[in-house]
């Protein structure tokens, strides 16, 4: 019974590693579980060893001569994936970064520098403290939304063009 426990669980990978070495904690060692259990432990680390060593002796071989091996098509087909995946990520981070941009300027928009509090459209100064805003006519780049001095044909943060 305890054969099938902790050998079906340590196929799972670290979930057996993790409720064996439980297992291990709570069986004396001295007892026939025990024993079980401990040489169960050693069998899979040993296993795992070999995989890894498997593993590096693969991809040196692999590295030697690619095309050599019946899965070469197979492995290009995965790595053309695995840069078609990568691409769609960088993508996204870049479109979520330019969000949040977005957001981040649309909410510095009326924000006294002094305090921080958010004031109404067009005022001069602040609400709260009465220190004194930026100008109403002031320009600030399309994309990130930074303070751009007037004539700035190129925002000096992210270097999008600006509009006349």
């Amino acid at each position: 019974m305890a054969n099938d426990l902790f050998g079906g669980l340590g196929n799972l990978g670290g979930l057996g590693g993790i409720l064996g070495g439980i297992a291990k904690s709570v069986v004396p060692k001295d007892t026939p579980e025990g024993r079980l259990l401990n040489a169960q432990s050693e069998l899979a680390d040993l296993q795992k060893q070999e995989s890894d060593l498997l593993l590096e002796i693969g991809k040196a071989a692999y590295a030697q001569n690619p095309s050599a091996w019946p899965q070469y098509a197979k492995l290009q087909l995965v790595e053309q994936n695995i840069a078609a995946a990568q691409a769609t990520l960088d993508e996204a981070s870049a479109a979520q970064k330019a969000a949040e941009a977005e957001k981040a300027a649309e909410d510095a928009k009326g924000r006294c520098p002094s305090c921080g509090h958010k004031n109404p459209e067009g005022v001069k100064f602040c609400q709260e403290c009465g220190a004194a805003l930026a100008a109403a006519g002031s320009k600030h780049c399309s994309s990130c939304g930074a303070a751009l001095a007037a004539g700035t044909r190129f925002c000096g943060e992210c270097g999008a063009a600006q509009s006349a």
